[in-house]
């Protein structure tokens, strides 16, 4: 994550929408499929996995095949930042108390 003004709005930006904030805070709890992200967000598929492709390409997250189904996890420059339910941006703190 860069910590440059442009780099920083680029993140935040991101995370600002309800629904990529969710998939975030469940993933800052461990890796998870699709399929319990969309029970508990209780999202179209669809969006669903649109939000994840917004994340995947913020460098957010990562993704790997685990069977037929796909597994999410933070990605590894996320989790080296976070700190318990508090993830440091660079320009800034969120955290999810």
């Amino acid at each position: 994550m860069e910590t440059t003004a442009d780099g920083c709005a680029d993140i935040l930006r991101v995370l600002a929408d309800e629904t990529r904030l969710g998939v975030v805070r469940q993933l800052m709890a461990g890796p998870r499929h699709v399929g319990e992200m969309n029970r508990s967000l209780g999202v179209e598929p669809t969006l669903l996995s649109h939000h994840l492709r917004v994340l995947r390409e913020a460098g957010v997250v990562e993704a790997r095949r685990d069977g037929k189904a796909v597994l999410y996890r933070l990605a590894p420059r996320v989790e080296s930042k976070r700190r318990g339910a508090v993830l440091e941006l660079g320009c800034c703190r969120l955290s999810f108390d």
